[in-house]
């Protein structure tokens, strides 16, 4: 029964401390296409980096794919750290210095590319596990710890390069 209530009251405690949520994404390409990374920074309702994640996606993809990859991972992230759950009665909102992703994820810009139709799909069908989710672009300068994650991870892929 004590792991039962050591259970349950971290489940409150995160439904409680998680209500509300920000998550900054970045996704990076150098070459677009080219080697691609993500940065990911979750904060509490404080403003609190609570996790953050930087991750290698491989070679080959654009600028705009990384970006949509970051805010997919971000929301698949969220569930599997905090469960299902705490996302039901959690309000996020996704910041990106991306606006073309910003406005398309918010029905201001069309989308014609048929990959990013099929990332955007997969958000909006992510959003339904979350009480809400939000879309606010930002300048690149209010981005940089996502910014410096992607970087980090393309850094640290270039260096397992062989010189020769």
């Amino acid at each position: 029964s004590f792991a039962i209530l050591t259970y349950s009251s971290l489940l409150v405690y995160c439904i409680y401390s998680m209500k509300n949520i920000t998550i900054y994404t970045d996704g990076g390409s150098r070459g677009n296409p080219g080697k691609a990374a993500i940065g990911v920074v979750f904060l509490n309702d404080k403003d609190q980096i609570i996790k953050s994640f930087g991750q290698y996606l491989g070679d080959g993809l654009t600028n705009n794919e990384a970006e949509y990859t970051a805010v997919i991972f971000a929301l698949k992230k969220f569930k599997a750290l905090f469960g299902s759950s705490v996302a039901k009665v959690s309000d996020v909102e996704i910041r990106s210095d991306s606006e073309l992703l910003v406005n398309q994820m918010n029905g201001k810009f069309k989308i014609e590319n048929e990959k990013i139709k099929g990332f955007f799909m997969e958000i909006w069908n992510l959003k339904m596990d979350f009480k809400s989710v939000k879309f606010k672009s930002i300048r690149r300068e209010q981005n940089k710890e996502a910014d410096r994650l992607v970087n980090e991870a393309l850094d640290a892929e270039v260096s397992k390069q062989p010189l020769f």
